[in-house]
């Protein structure tokens, strides 16, 4: 667990030409760490955000780290922890973070740069008007589920047993249920069996291996989930191992080997962010800023990976996505 940044500079400072009378201090809680490249590139991404609009770190902006280290359910007490601290703001990076924050402080601004459903899980009452102190950006993760099979299937027409890897606490219960719900629904219109293997950690991810290798499944599908996003290299690996191509909700997958994916850019959500932050810090109310949405979905297919498998991908398809990995 990561502790303090680095330091401030005292005195008044400018950013974008307005002055502030101080160096605004900023909670950043976050699934991974900072040491392990699956979470660094998130807090990148974050930092560069910020650079754009010209805060620092260690310069004219604090920020206080609390990280998981992939455990979520450290998350209350990292929560807790930072709350305590009284930053001007929390950055919450994803719909579990927001959760665990939102427990502890009514009164600070959250910003969530990757939320799966914000109103199913009940962090804004609405996307254009969040009220309370919650805003930030959705990557639409869940609803695009029964998308991600589609396209699997367009992929490889002959599948007909798909293994899902699901994470039944990524988000909120009823987010959990709708996703879960109409992914299924969509399995039976395309005449796939879909069958759910849970892991509630990553330490039941050799288990639910061990599960998805004994269904013998012609395909692996991937459930939107941060815990599963850091642990996609072990997921790559088991899925090249026992030659599943595979779906998934991000092209980080994708980049290591995985088959194909189809989502926003969470590196880019999580850069995006700091306007939100920026626009807090100088006296917006989180509840008056609309959650903004994706507004471009990439395709990504590894052709590499298809050829390992003898997999032949369509070239309708392939002309349709945004990068082929060759």
């Amino acid at each position: 667990m990561s502790g303090l940044a680095l330091g401030v500079v005292a005195g008044s400072f400018a950013v974008h030409g307005q002055q502030l009378t101080k160096a605004p201090t900023i909670g950043y809680l976050a699934t991974g760490s900072r040491e392990a490249p699956e979470g660094r590139e998130i807090l990148d991404a974050f930092r560069q955000g910020l650079r754009e609009r010209g805060y620092i770190e260690g310069q004219n902006v604090v920020i206080k780290y609390r990280l998981a280290e992939g455990k979520i359910e450290r998350f209350p007490v990292l929560a807790a922890e930072l709350v305590a601290m009284k930053p001007d703001l929390v950055v919450a990076q994803n719909t579990p973070a927001a959760l665990a924050v939102r427990q502890v402080t009514t009164t600070i601004p959250i910003v969530v740069p990757v939320m799966g459903d914000p109103v199913g899980d009940g962090l804004v009452a609405s996307l254009a008007r969040p009220g309370a102190n919650i805003t930030g950006l959705t990557f639409i993760g869940p609803a695009l589920a029964p998308k991600r099979l589609s396209l699997l299937k367009e992929a490889l027409p002959t599948i007909a047993r798909v293994a899902a890897l699901w994470h039944p606490r990524a988000y909120g219960e009823r987010t959990m249920n709708e996703m879960v719900g109409e992914t299924e629904s969509a399995a039976r219109t395309l005449n796939v069996s879909l069958r759910l293997v849970a892991a509630l950690g990553a330490d039941e991810l050799d288990r639910a291996f061990s599960t998805i290798a004994a269904e013998r499944a012609d395909a692996l599908f991937i459930f939107p989930s941060p815990m599963l996003f850091l642990q996609r290299k072990r997921i790559v690996d088991f899925a090249a191992q026992h030659r599943l191509p595979s779906m998934s909700m991000a092209r980080e997958f994708v980049e290591i080997g995985g088959l194909m994916s189809y989502g926003a850019s969470i590196p880019d959500l999580s850069r995006r962010a700091a306007t939100y932050v920026d626009k807090i810090l100088r006296g917006a109310k989180p509840g008056d800023l609309p959650v903004e949405q994706p507004t471009k979905f990439e395709l990504l297919v590894n052709l590499k990976t298809a050829k390992s498998l003898r997999l032949t991908i369509s070239q309708s398809l392939l002309v349709r996505a945004d990068e082929v990995i060759q």
